[in-house]
């Protein structure tokens, strides 16, 4: 369980295949204080860590994971969003982040504001995934509010701290994105479209 607060970037140091699977291995300011075993939300994508050096750490995506997000995208250089799971003695400072992404969307706007910036995405709606005005979307393993929501769209405004602090200084127009929808919106809707 996470919360869409991002502790780190991890910048990926190397991609090997290992049969239908990809194994990343990666660079971050919190690859020292992990464990072997341990969950770690990369780019919002939920990931057990197999293997630990002093400032890296390796995680293995398996086909069905490369499949449903953007992580078959990376490359070498390449600097991905890192959560630890939650401890329960802490402040809920996101909203309810389970790390499994429910599909990808397309960044299709980018605008930048006086001292905010605003980026618009879409995402296939026959998934029945869904958005509402000023609801949770976790993008990337960033727990946001979304306005302007639509069918198959919606909108969210980043602060300058967000934007230094993790992979949306680097996302643009065109980019695929992983996109988990709230977990409560997500029972709702199967319970009023249930046959």
């Amino acid at each position: 369980m996470f919360t869409g607060i991002i502790e780190s970037i991890g910048t990926i140091k190397a991609i090997e295949k290992s049969g239908t699977n990809l194994d990343f291995t990666i660079q971050s300011p919190i690859s020292h204080e992990l464990k072997i075993d341990q969950s770690v939300a990369h780019n919002g994508v939920c990931l057990t860590v197999t293997k630990l050096e002093n400032d890296w750490h390796q995680v293995t995506a398996v086909e069905e994971t490369l499949l449903k997000t953007n992580l078959n995208n990376l490359k070498e250089g390449s600097i991905l969003n890192l959560e630890r799971c939650m401890i329960a003695n802490g402040r809920f400072d996101g909203h309810i982040v389970q790390g499994h992404v429910d599909q990808t969307g397309t960044c299709v706007n980018k605008e930048t504001k006086d001292g905010s910036w605003i980026f618009d995405f879409e995402y296939d709606p026959i998934s029945g995934n869904v958005t509402v005005e000023k609801g949770s979307i976790c993008i990337n393993g960033i727990s946001l509010t979304c306005f302007n929501s639509g069918d198959g769209k919606f909108s969210v405004t980043i602060i300058p701290y967000t934007m230094e602090h993790t992979s949306f200084k680097t996302l643009e127009v065109g980019d695929t994105i992983n996109l988990e929808f709230d977990i409560i919106g997500k029972y709702v809707s199967k319970l009023l479209n249930k046959k």
